[in-house]
């Protein structure tokens, strides 16, 4: 994974620590400018590389928050998040984060493979173009996700389960090794599902970590090796993606 020359951040790309996990969150708490009070109090979470986490809780409890955090876009007042053994940044190449797809302006006159090529642009910094490699792999990500008919419109033409597959083709297309997936299911068919959790299952296989806000408790088991159950900025649990711990996980997440 080559280093731009002319990065976008004033950090330079350092390589991953040998043996460290792909996330480490020591007693992070995380707060959006303005609030009175914190979204995330005393996260402590280490995730192993080449595994597959779902983030599980209600509306508000701190999946988005989280997320965010570990891609850089919300400060940590206070603990420390290391990414590959490394400060939030220094691994800007390797970590993918697919936003909520309410989040994201479609009216903006972009079309599904420009979007797609956008995720390539952390590899290019300020001054190189896109090359053929780049678009090559862009395609790729757009057929593999069955947008390939649909290279050519506009985003806001899509349908919402067209719109978030070409969201997760963008991250796929940056290559990263670990993807941030917040909330992919929401509001989708059952086909854009299936298509995700193939995505999702063939990024596992390829050694990649992924972590994923999701609501899906019924396909949590097989899809995923573990489940961090977040309520109310804090973490409950973090326990294996098995029928006998969901099921009670379940209930203290929801009603304790």
């Amino acid at each position: 994974m080559s280093e731009p020359r002319f990065p976008y951040s004033s950090g330079r790309h350092a390589d991953p620590v040998i043996g460290a996990p792909s996330l480490l969150a020591e007693d992070i708490v995380v707060g959006y400018p303005g609030a009175l009070t914190p979204a995330l109090r005393g996260v402590n979470l280490e995730i192993r590389s080449g595994t597959c986490t779902a983030l599980v809780g209600p509306n508000g409890s701190g999946k988005s928050t989280l997320l965010k955090a570990v891609a850089g876009l919300l400060p940590v007042v206070s603990g420390s998040i290391r990414v590959y053994g490394n400060c939030v940044g220094a691994c800007h190449h390797r970590v993918a984060y697919l936003p909520q797809r309410g989040e994201i302006d479609w009216a903006f006159p972009i079309s599904v493979e420009r979007l797609v090529l956008t995720g390539r642009y952390v590899h290019l910094g300020w001054l190189r173009m896109p090359t053929i490699r780049d678009k090559d792999i862009a395609s790729a990500s757009i057929e593999r996700l069955g947008l390939s008919g649909l290279a050519k419109q506009r985003i806001g033409n899509l349908s919402g389960g067209q719109q978030q597959r070409a969201l997760l083709a963008r991250a796929l297309a940056q290559e990263a090794d670990l993807l941030l997936l917040d909330e992919p299911f929401s509001a989708v068919d059952a086909s854009t599902q299936d298509t995700i959790y193939d995505a999702m299952r063939n990024l596992r296989q390829q050694g990649k970590t992924l972590i994923v806000a999701t609501h899906d408790f019924n396909r949590l088991t097989g899809a995923f090796d573990m489940a961090v159950y977040l309520k109310a900025g804090k973490l409950i649990s973090q326990t294996d993606a098995s029928p006998c711990f969901l099921n009670l996980e379940k209930e203290q997440v929801w009603t304790g």
